[in-house]
């Protein structure tokens, strides 16, 4: 009789075991299939048919614009440079409003964080580092805005156009608003971003047209560089036809404090904490800069 009412028992709870596990499965094919069907941030794919490698560009998912879904008022949001002179996040909500209406102008006048002139023959336009905007000069019509600027591949910036110009067409064409942020990642006391995440949402269709969320490296095809401070050279895969076109372009022998009047070694603690402002890379010899009024580092003791 015990073995009895026991299979019973063992049965009931078999059966009640199936129908919770049949439950589980449809709730998760459920939400399987309401996520899918989220307009334009489809699982399988956030980059609105935008055409990139993982080398140049990596998928992160569904923008995040919490709170501001709804926005159909456009708006520009620049952080502040922090205390190393860095960018911060920018955010806006881009519409026909924001969007230039006359030509750019020079941006030379400012140096973003890292900033270095550096040219190799095998760069589109030569130039390793761009002044990068984080949202497009085409998007909010920002010239002079050093916290709108940082310092970018040439490789980087021509990746970042892609997307920018996606927007543009977008709000060009139809007159509607997209949210869209860009974010400048650092690491540690860094000069030169690592990369950038790009997010973008179209609002009034939310997100149909334009959704995506990627990730930028601020890297360059053939040349290595030191992102604490903007120092770079020619890497063992270079193009062989490729070559910089001086020296003093390629590797700094020293890093100036030019408000202090030091000069570091480039690997020296000190030199992330130079003000941007205030630091210079130089190829002049020890001797030389000590002729024009420098002091050797006393803790890297050049």
């Amino acid at each position: 009789m015990n073995t009895v009412a026991s299979q019973s028992k063992r049965n009931r709870c078999a059966a009640s075991f199936r129908s919770l596990l049949r439950a589980c499965i449809l709730a998760l094919a459920f939400a399987v299939a309401m996520l899918s069907a989220l307009p334009g941030c489809s699982l399988e794919d956030h980059s609105t048919n935008v055409d990139f490698s993982t080398e140049c560009a990596q998928d992160l998912g569904a923008p995040d614009f919490t709170g501001y879904e709804n926005a159909t008022v456009s708006f520009e949001e620049y952080s502040n440079l922090d205390w190393l002179g860095r960018c911060g996040p920018a955010l806006a909500c881009i519409g026909q409003d924001t969007m230039p209406t006359k030509e750019r102008e020079q941006i030379s006048s400012i140096k973003p964080s890292g900033w270095q002139r550096a040219e190799y023959d095998f760069i589109d336009g030569g130039l390793l580092y761009n002044r990068c905007h984080l949202i497009a000069y085409s998007l909010a019509a920002e010239d002079l805005n050093d916290r709108n600027l940082i310092t970018g591949t040439r490789q980087m910036n021509l990746a970042m156009t892609q997307f920018e110009n996606q927007v543009a067409r977008y709000i060009d064409t139809t007159g509607n608003h997209v949210l869209y942020r860009v974010t400048p990642i650092f690491e540690g006391h860094e000069l030169v971003a690592r990369g950038v995440q790009m997010e973008a949402l179209s609002v009034e269709d939310g997100g149909e047209a334009i959704c995506f969320n990627v990730f930028i490296p601020n890297e360059q095809e053939g040349v290595e560089i030191d992102y604490a401070t903007g120092v770079n050279w020619l890497s063992s895969d270079a193009p062989s036809q490729g070559s910089s076109s001086s020296a003093q372009d390629i590797e700094a022998s020293y890093i100036l404090n030019t408000r202090s009047m030091r000069f570091h070694l480039p690997t020296c603690d000190s030199v992330p904490t130079i003000s941007a402002h205030n630091k210079q890379a130089s190829t002049q010899t020890r001797d030389e800069l000590i002729a024009a009024g420098y002091k050797p580092c006393g803790s890297c003791k050049p």
